[in-house]
């Protein structure tokens, strides 16, 4: 019952205040239909809960309570000087048979968004969200003081942070997460804060669950949204369409459970264009405030929004052109929201502008030039034409066309001619191509071309803005967008936008003129309704059949959870680490552990530090050891092969392993994913303690067993036939530990792995310390070889009294390469057992 009333004042109850308040021609927004209505009041108290928890964050404030105390008193407040007159009253209107077009959307959307991701891990975005999320909501900052950074001292930052020289942040913290000063421990995630704002209040809703299934319901109100904006432009039919169309397609249901933000841009934007076209065009002045509102507080989302704000702005000036008032109440907020954007990017965002405006700054002179030129002309024409009633209607008949002109010509020169060449890159030329065969179709590209020509345009003035934001969004984005070298789930810089626009488009052009209350540019609801019957049973026989290729591309994604079990083996391994523990991870390059990094210091709070390297500089090290030992009760290392740690300085004693696959499906560059694989973890939990006074003599290396401090450059720990075993790369590296001057042999027990008759033979150079031993041919099945060690170089090495470096150099074979099978890792040869004598 509790979690229930939380929910409704985070999401419902300021809103419905607020939008049922007795000011701004009430009467106006209480004719819509209700399901808009709804639609509204939650889109308002989502946006003033998310702006909340921001301020509370900047200030260092945030806590789920004190947003519910300012979602209360925002509420109270309204509903004491309206003098709770709050009923819509006989203005009101009844329900309709429209409102089953949005519940269904609604129940689409639960059924295919649901269950969200376990992507809690680092190492891509969705991690850095998800932690960022929950970073504000246990600290309530969005500059967290890190005392694991803070405490590490000066001489030792080097092994976990070293500065990066000529950027705005001192180092990294994490992928993702930049340290601003190693001193203090100020750490700040990489993107903008407005989605793990709501990641924070999920979280406060229902822990990590909350914060997990917060992108499934921004994917529901996404396709309202659009539907909603839809509907108002093309008709509910049309834009029920579109918007089913939408929840249907692959990549909307798979990043409807992958934490991102282009899911929170579809929602807030599609809503910022409805209240503006309400605003400009309907003429409801309590719109104008909400679309000034809501446009920059998607700057705290996502820099690119601002192409959507200058087409949104590009709209009202047009209309503006044709003598329809703009309201001082949209400008207002949209200037202050912007100032206050401005202030977060060039202070605690600073490290996220740097490239854009690292880009802008590397333009040349002509194409500032240029750029002054064409605003200063547009700037000069829009002016002229506002003196000017002919210009005006030159304007308003050319505008339109020329639109649908332009992305038409592009589209058809981008989808059959575009090609590679010097000034033009791969996956520049087939931007559209790749877009339209993996994700959109090539007959939904054409129906969406049609239904913009035939039908956007003649009601291109009832909504200027959302025209212009979809074409703006084409034209820009599949210039240069980057498909093809991301692999398939990585391409989403169409979702937020263009997959949405396009589709409104096709449900445009299937069901033009089938709308309950038809508008006056296309024409009169009687006649719509008395036209020809076989239009729209064509309409509707494509969209059912587009219906069709899409719930089949993306049905194998409603069995898939990604990473599903990983959160139960986080949560195991961070209780084996205690409060008072410091926790040293390997380098990301050194292997895949270094993801459970981030959550285990982020979300469980453990104390975690991350090798910079896979060499540390073992004096330092040392040193810092011993400087850990004085503040944390133990030092741990977590590994899986990688990292070159061992030294007579320390001593390392095994403490624990696992080993464990989670889900984690195909995503092939350039190709339509085919089935789900198993990512696996294999790990090792050792204790750093000060070194033993008596040593054990001999060496005796079971590879694939806690070998993980061992070995350098080998692949992950395997398993077949009795034998554990890891395959070696062109260069593989065992670390040798208590080696004598009276040592004279290395046996290393070894498998071809059954290497093809094309493949280079599996000739093995053996070295120690830089010195060639021998030179073995390894044949299929284990066998022992073994090669002798020169007296001086078992002298010369055992004097250093430090780990030596046993060499293995083979030809490498490709599997994939060589006989078509799914691995694709260069091998050299399986190695299971090392020893000395």
């Amino acid at each position: 019952m509790l979690a229930a009333v939380t929910l409704l004042i985070v999401s419902w109850i300021p809103g419905a205040v607020i939008f049922r308040a007795p000011c701004a021609a009430r009467d106006r927004r209480a004719a819509l239909a209700i399901e808009e209505r709804a639609f509204w009041q939650v889109i308002l108290s989502v946006a003033l809960s998310l702006a909340i928890v921001l301020a509370l964050a900047a200030a260092h404030r945030y806590s789920f309570a004190r947003l519910l105390l300012a979602d209360g008193a925002v509420a109270v407040v309204i509903a004491v000087v309206s003098r709770f007159r709050l009923r819509l009253g006989r203005a009101a209107a009844r329900p309709g048979w429209t409102i089953a077009f949005p519940i269904a959307l609604i129940a689409l959307g639960a059924w295919r968004f649901f269950p969200p991701a376990e992507y809690v891990i680092g190492g891509k975005d969705p991690g850095v969200y998800v932690n960022a999320g929950i970073q504000i909501a246990q600290r309530g900052t969005l500059v967290v003081q890190d005392d694991a950074v803070a405490s590490v001292p000066a001489f030792a930052r080097d092994l976990f942070f070293p500065q990066h020289a000529g950027q705005p942040y001192y180092s990294v913290r994490f992928m993702g997460f930049f340290i601003q000063d190693p001193a203090t421990g100020a750490v700040i995630s990489q993107f903008p804060h407005l989605y793990p704002a709501s990641i924070a209040i999920g979280y406060g809703l229902d822990g990590l669950s909350g914060a997990r299934e917060a992108i499934g319901v921004w994917a529901i109100l996404g396709v309202l949204a659009v539907y909603f904006a839809g509907a108002r432009l093309f008709g509910e039919a049309a834009a029920f369409a579109g918007a089913g169309l939408l929840a249907l397609n692959v990549v909307e249901v798979w990043f409807s459970r992958y934490p991102n933000a282009e899911m929170v841009m579809q929602a807030l934007m599609f809503a910022a264009v409805l209240a503006t076209a309400r605003a400009h065009v309907d003429g409801d002045p309590f719109f104008a405030p909400v679309a000034g509102a809501l446009l920059p507080l998607l700057l705290f989302l996502r820099i690119d929004v601002v192409l959507a704000m200058a087409a949104v702005i590009g709209g009202v000036v047009l209309l503006y052109v044709r003598r329809v008032p703009s309201r001082a109440s949209f400008w207002l907020p949209l200037a202050a929201g912007c100032a206050l954007a401005a202030w977060y990017f060039t202070g605690p965002m600073r490290a996220y502008v740097a490239r854009p405006m690292a880009f802008v700054q590397h333009f040349a002179v002509w194409q500032y030039a240029l750029l002054a030129a064409a605003v200063l002309a547009v700037v000069g024409l829009l002016a002229s034409a506002v003196r000017s009633r002919r210009l005006s209607a030159w304007i308003a008949v050319v505008t339109p066309t020329a639109l649908c002109f332009v992305v038409v010509a592009l589209a058809i020169y981008a989808e059959a001619f575009r090609a590679a060449s010097r000034w033009i890159a791969l996956h520049d030329a087939y931007a559209l191509r790749t877009f339209a065969a993996f994700y959109l179709t090539v007959p939904a590209l054409i129906a969406a071309l049609i239904g913009l020509v035939v039908i956007g345009r003649r009601v291109f003035w009832r909504d200027p803005a959302l025209i212009v934001m979809v074409c703006g969004f084409c034209v820009f984005f599949f210039y240069k967008i980057r498909i093809v070298p991301d692999h398939f789930w990585m391409a989403r810089r169409f979702l937020p936008v263009i997959l949405p626009g396009m589709l409104l488009f096709t449900g445009a052009a299937a069901f033009a003129g089938a709308r309950r209350r038809e508008v006056t540019s296309v024409g009169d609801p009687a006649a719509s309704w008395r036209r020809p019957i076989v239009r729209r049973l064509i309409g509707l026989a494509f969209v059912a059949g587009l219906s069709s290729q899409y719930a089949r591309a993306s049905a194998p994604l409603l069995k898939h959870v990604e990473y599903a079990g990983i959160i139960p083996r986080l949560e195991r391994l961070s209780s084996s680490i205690g409060d008072d523990d410091l926790l040293v991870t390997e380098s990301r390059n050194a292997s895949d552990i270094h993801v459970l990094a981030l959550p285990l210091a982020y979300i469980y709070a453990r104390n975690v530090l991350v090798l910079s390297t896979p060499v540390p500089d073992k004096p330092t090290f040392a040193q810092f050891l011993a400087w850990a030992h004085t503040k944390y009760r133990r030092v741990l290392f977590l590994g899986g092969g990688g990292t070159d740690l061992l030294s007579s300085r320390w001593s390392v004693e095994p403490l624990a392993s696992d080993r464990f696959q989670v889900p984690e499906y195909d995503s092939p560059s350039n190709a339509y994913p085919r089935f789900v694989r198993q990512k696996e973890f294999d790990y090792g939990i050792y204790a750093l303690e000060p070194p033993r006074a008596n040593a054990p003599s001999g060496f005796d290396l079971d590879v694939g067993v806690r070998d993980d401090l061992h070995v350098l450059r080998f692949h992950a720990k395997e398993e077949s036939q009795g034998h554990t075993f890891r395959w070696s790369r062109d260069r593989s590296y065992v670390s040798i530990v208590h080696l004598t001057p009276a040592n004279r042999t290395v046996t290393i027990w070894m498998n071809n792995g059954g290497r093809p008759a094309n493949a280079s033979p599996a000739t093995v150079r053996i070295l120690l310390d830089g010195h060639l031993l021998g030179a073995v041919f390894v044949t299929d099945g284990y066998h022992a070889y073994t090669v002798s060690i020169p007296s001086a170089v078992a002298s010369a090495a055992a004097a250093t009294g430090e780990p030596v470096r046993l060499t293995l150099e083979t030809p490498t074979w490709n599997p994939q390469r060589a006989l078509g099978a799914p691995d694709d890792r260069d091998l050299g040869v399986m190695v299971d057992r090392v020893t000395i004598q």
